[in-house]
């Protein structure tokens, strides 16, 4: 049989159980450090309440004429008990100097000998003292009557019993604790009170519960390699986790940083700051391709916004890839139907006697694809290269654009360094060719030129050139940015303003530089420089600051 483990107890059960110990200690010491101090304070006022009695009842005319009478008893008895009904006391006892009793509460104690001391009182000393007499322990005070000669013809004694002083400080400390109770009760309303808001703030999870969550909540955000921002109703950003500071490439603290000052590109940043859901919205940041979705926190007014972030980087590096291989799966299916149809051409050639035409016309189509191949690899022998090259000719032929590698063109094996990899090289002219065919296609005689050279063996040039519309000169800055294109959008409004982008993020993250200007045939020419030697330049300029 499995034991089930407690519930913890409830923050407030907890702050309850503190309110009650709390209370309890300071009511256990205030009533112990209350019911001394106020029986001292009782029996002192006792004795002096006794002391003020005694005396009025020694200076009394009608006493000191009583004690002289043959029966004292029979006229100080009914005024003792007066006395003490009006005084507020347990007892009067008048006696002679011998200490016999003319008075007492009890009768049968009248004529039996006073229990107390009576020497001080005897030598004309009034004082109190607590005893333990036939009434029990009592604070008394003991006076003499004097005469008009000063004789002491008698002695009087008034007191208070311990019991009834004890029953007033209980009395005090039953209020006492009557108060505490109400102050207890008190704070168990409040404290169910603040526990049913506060369960409603937590949705009914206790403290322990809480504290496990936030654990899992800081482990989760550490380990998820998608990025996620929280922004609060001012766009600040109120929590982001690992992956989302990899994303965006923040750095240092920026929880409590406006959206606008965290220096990302303006679409990125519009898109942050819009109060519309964004659903996988395509965004570029220094060095990475960013998805993100955007959803709105709201309960009556705009609280936050809740960002999520992820990393397509390879993903578009796998689409252009994809896209250049079924461009080249298109120009082989292409070349496959042309190289059928000029199979069929030799064959009936052959068929008709006319082999010496025949062997003329295959050897023409060989010599015109071997030129090709033989003009881009003379051009630029690097291996990667000199592929999407002859792909990208095939694809543009495909298309009726001639694609062309110029003169000037001049890339050994072995320039490229290794921190240049090949395929930012391939997302850079890649994009540039697609471009450039997409806007040659359809002018007359449509050509796009190429142009790769190594400048002085410390920076790669690269050119495309095209026999297109050209790009107006107001546009100059904004073709680079994601989102603009001058050319139909793709399915959904997708597809179209990541080219260029792509590239000038490439280019950037090599420290080159993207420029556009008009062509000699009147399109437009997009020229890349890229740094070669890019740690050889930093050593030299730290040299010269030195």
């Amino acid at each position: 049989m499995r034991i089930p483990r407690p519930r913890p107890r409830s923050l407030a059960g907890q702050l309850f159980a503190m309110q009650a110990v709390l209370i309890a200690v300071l009511v256990a010491g205030y009533a112990l450090f209350t019911y001394v101090s106020d029986r001292g304070q009782a029996e002192d006022a006792a004795g002096r309440q006794a002391m003020a009695v005694a005396r009025t009842v020694a200076d009394s005319p009608s006493v000191r004429a009583a004690v002289r009478a043959p029966d004292p008893s029979a006229v100080l008895q009914p005024y003792a008990l007066r006395v003490m009904r009006d005084a507020d006391v347990d007892f009067v006892t008048i006696m002679n100097p011998k200490g016999i009793r003319w008075t007492h509460p009890d009768p049968t104690q009248i004529g039996r000998h006073f229990v107390g001391n009576t020497a001080p009182a005897l030598r004309g000393i009034s004082f109190t003292e607590t005893y333990t007499g036939t009434l029990g322990p009592s604070v008394r005070a003991v006076t003499p009557i004097e005469d008009d000669d000063k004789r002491i013809v008698g002695l009087v004694s008034a007191g208070i019993r311990v019991e009834a002083i004890s029953e007033r400080a209980r009395g005090q400390l039953t209020a006492l604790i009557g108060v505490a109770a109400g102050a207890l009760l008190l704070g168990a309303v409040g404290t169910y009170v603040i526990n049913a808001r506060l369960r409603r703030h937590t949705h009914g999870m206790n403290a322990a519960e809480l504290s496990r969550m936030h654990d899992y909540h800081q482990a989760a955000l550490h380990a998820v390699r998608e990025g996620l921002l929280l922004l609060d109703g001012q766009y600040r950003v109120a929590l982001i986790n690992d992956g989302g500071r990899e994303l965006l490439g923040v750095t240092g603290e920026v929880v409590g940083t406006s959206v606008a000052d965290l220096g990302l590109p303006a679409p990125l940043t519009g898109a942050l700051l819009s109060s519309e859901p964004r659903v996988d919205e395509v965004h570029l940041t220094a060095d990475r391709v960013v998805a993100v979705n955007t959803s709105p926190v709201s309960g009556g007014e705009h609280r936050g916004t809740i960002v999520t972030l992820r990393d397509v980087t390879e993903l578009q590096s796998l689409m252009g890839e994809l896209d250049s291989e079924r461009g080249f799966t298109q120009a082989l299916r292409s070349q496959a139907h042309e190289a059928a149809n000029r199979l069929h051409t030799v064959v009936s050639l052959i068929e008709l006697g006319r082999a010496e035409e025949a062997v003329d016309f295959a050897t023409a189509e060989l010599e015109l694809a071997q030129a090709l191949t033989d003009q881009v690899v003379a051009a630029v022998a690097e291996p990667v290269l000199a592929a999407l090259l002859l792909g990208k000719t095939a694809q543009a032929n495909e298309r009726g654009v001639e694609l062309v590698v110029s003169e000037d063109s001049r890339l050994d094996d072995g320039v490229l360094p290794p921190d240049l990899p090949a395929r930012d090289l391939v997302t850079i002219l890649g994009n540039l060719i697609d471009n450039a065919v997409d806007a040659a296609q359809g002018s007359v005689r449509g050509r796009v030129t190429v142009t790769a050279y190594a400048e002085g063996g410390a920076e790669l040039v690269l050119g495309v050139a095209d026999t297109g519309p050209g790009v107006d000169p107001a546009h100059a800055d904004l073709v680079f940015q994601r989102g603009f294109s001058t050319k139909p959008s793709g399915p959904g409004g997708r597809g179209r303003g990541l080219g260029l982008a792509l590239v000038r993020q490439a280019v950037q993250r090599h420290g080159g530089v993207l420029s556009v200007a008009e062509a000699e045939d009147g399109g437009a020419e997009f020229e890349v420089r890229l740094p070669l030697r890019r740690g050889a330049a930093v050593v030299a300029e730290v040299a010269d600051e030195r």
